[in-house]
């Protein structure tokens, strides 16, 4: 379904999406912004644990992605993936993004706001859902 206003909130994607030396981009000083790999309240999450193959892993969290309403994955790779996230009403746009460490057997996650302050917690609540999909294995 597309937005009531169509791409008019969108926003442009940021050129800090992407991972560098295994880091994704740091969350701007606004609370629309969620990462495992910052450590403030604000904006630290934990990573999606992973038992077993980190590639196997990415491959179930992108078919869970494509399940979800406004979704639509930008990029996928063995060890990373760039979702966009697309509200119905005004057509605000988020990024998500999810970077696989094998050797600490996580999935580093990082969901943010293109435009905006605050962004009343959506961006947590989608990484706890991705996470609770996960965690609750196939279906």
């Amino acid at each position: 379904m597309a937005a009531l206003f169509g791409n008019l909130f969108a926003g442009s994607a940021p050129e800090s999406l992407g991972a560098r030396n295994g880091q994704l981009g740091v969350c701007p000083d606004r609370p629309n912004c969620v990462s495992s790999q910052m450590s403030d309240a604000v904006h630290a999450v934990k990573p999606i644990r992973v038992t077993g193959d980190a590639g196997a892993a990415m491959s179930r969290l992108a078919a869970l992605i494509e399940t979800q309403e406004g979704a639509r994955i930008v990029t996928r790779r063995a060890d990373y993936l760039h979702a966009e996230y697309q509200s119905k009403l005004m057509g605000f746009v988020d990024d998500l993004e999810l970077l696989a460490d094998p050797a600490a057997h996580v999935i580093h996650v990082r969901s943010a706001s293109r435009l905006g302050y605050s962004d009343l917690g959506v961006n947590r609540a989608r990484v706890e859902a991705l996470r609770a999909a996960f965690t609750a294995g196939p279906s």
